[in-house]
């Protein structure tokens, strides 16, 4: 419809002076969370290896989207997409916990998904290697977006690779040791990770700490090799009967106990299933959601940190994104953990994101 034979509709800029833009202009990072690319908190999007060696970021997101070596309920590689989008927060953040911008301290990039594809392990795992070595020779840590916890074997692979010949530990928050000889003869099994990384070299058994085990798996057989190989672990028992501030910092100074550097491993069902139903094998008993991040703050802020993964998110069986949430803080506490480090050791802030825009709010 026309105000006038022969002219063209009026357009509701049309009243504002002529050049004028009545409406304030946003980037994409400070547009709200639900509208552009759908990058972990809207970051930069950076894929190319090259192009991330040139950026050089402390930081880089990187999706590892599989899940075919898992033993119960699918749909983990369903994880990264759920985990990037469960925020409702855009621009500059602030961590009320940690009293930092950590974005004012760390340059920190989405570097996309590894190229997986379904059916082909051995092929999943060798492209998720091959993407995190990229990023970890960039000089960015990568925090890798699960999938199943099969991944870790190949990202943790990878970051040793890249560390080398600097020693890795691993601290592991999991409700399941994940340390099988294999699961109905796959060798790489989500059940499997952390003996193939022992295996292969990639760290030493008495570097590997777990926090949070508990349920009825492993048998006896399983947690006899873990013993012949040093490993150590916190039972969910423990926790209740100490409390999980005091079992974190016995599992720090252990983590230290040789290695130069720490790769850090979050299976969501760490977490009790009442407060995060959406992953594969759920067991009840876990820990309190803030007992994590409060975790993974003292962890991250304690060591230095070469990697990080957080694993098991299914979307499929998630109700209102509170497992995706969970894991998606799992991140941000690291992120916010790592720039407290930062100032602390008196480096200068970067130039920020989005300088001068404050994040949306919440309600």
């Amino acid at each position: 419809m026309t105000d006038e034979p022969g002219r063209e509709p009026r357009g509701i800029n049309d009243e504002a002076p002529a050049g004028a833009d009545p409406y304030t202009a946003y980037d994409d990072f400070n547009l709200p969370a639900y509208v552009g690319i759908p990058s972990f908190q809207k970051l930069p999007w950076i894929t190319d290896a090259a192009a991330l060696a040139a950026e050089r970021p402390d930081v880089a997101i990187v999706g590892a989207p599989y899940d075919d070596s898992t033993s119960h309920r699918p749909g983990a590689r369903f994880g990264p997409r759920a985990i990037r989008q469960a925020s409702y927060h855009s621009g500059t953040i602030n961590s009320l916990q940690l009293d930092i911008q950590p974005y004012d301290w760390l340059n920190v990039v989405d570097a996309g998904d590894a190229p997986v594809t379904p059916m082909n392990i051995e092929r999943a795992h060798a492209v998720i290697e091959r993407k995190v070595l990229d990023v970890a020779r960039s000089g960015a840590i990568p925090i890798v977006l699960g999938g199943d916890h099969s991944i870790t074997y190949p990202s943790a692979t990878a970051v040793a690779r890249a560390v080398a010949p600097r020693g890795v530990g691993i601290v592991h928050f999991d409700a399941h040791a994940d340390a099988a000889n294999s699961t109905w003869g796959n060798l790489r099994s989500h059940g499997a990770p952390m003996r193939r990384l022992i295996e292969s070299g990639a760290v030493a058994g008495r570097n590997f700490v777990q926090v949070g085990l508990r349920g009825y798996w492993p048998g006896p057989e399983t947690l006899g090799w873990m013993r012949e190989q040093g490993m150590r672990w916190h039972l969910m028992t423990e926790i209740e009967e100490r409390g999980a501030e005091a079992v974190i910092r016995d599992a720090i100074a252990q983590a230290l106990d040789g290695p130069e550097v720490i790769y850090l491993s979050v299976d969501i069902d760490v977490i009790d299933p009442g407060m995060a139903p959406g992953t594969g094998t759920p067991e009840p008993g876990g820990m309190l959601t803030r007992e994590l991040l409060r975790a993974i703050r003292q962890v991250v802020g304690s060591v230095e940190l070469a990697g990080m993964d957080v694993v098991e998110v299914s979307p499929p069986y998630d109700h209102a994104e509170v497992t995706a949430t969970a894991a998606h803080r799992c991140v941000l506490e690291a992120i916010s953990a790592l720039a407290a480090r930062r100032r602390a050791s008196g480096a200068s802030p970067i130039t920020t994101l989005g300088e001068g825009t404050e994040s949306s709010g919440g309600g």
